[in-house]
């Protein structure tokens, strides 16, 4: 599956930001959708995770009560709406897939999309 993220820019603290992440196959419904996000020089972490029928979702604590995953299998997508941004939520964000049973393991997803830059500002 090919995975396509948009929606990335720079906002001030306490803002909100949306982010969408657009996939190619038609077997969507088969995947479990993550995003995960890397700072500079730090490592990638988990940010949210979603299962194949959109009924559990799963979230770091740094970002539970203020991320919200979601998806829509007939259109092909997987969203992530941001809200009450922090500086620390500074990060590349990627749109993840995997077939294994959600996790919040980053290593555990096997397709990723190019990265959107979110920058939000003191």
């Amino acid at each position: 599956v090919q995975l396509q993220a948009s929606g990335g820019g720079l906002v001030q603290a306490g803002g909100s930001l949306r982010l969408s992440c657009a996939a190619s196959r038609r077997t969507f419904s088969t995947y479990v959708m993550g995003w995960l996000r890397q700072a500079p020089g730090k490592e990638r972490e988990f940010v949210a995770a979603i299962n194949t029928s959109g009924e559990f979702t799963y979230y770091a604590d740094s970002v539970k009560g203020r991320f919200t995953i979601s998806r829509d299998n007939a259109k092909n997508t997987a969203d992530l709406q941001m809200n009450g941004l922090k500086p620390e939520d500074t990060a590349v964000y990627y749109c993840v897939a995997t077939k294994r049973l959600p996790t919040k393991a980053s290593a555990q997803y096997d397709y990723w999309g190019q990265g959107t830059q979110v920058t939000v500002s003191s």
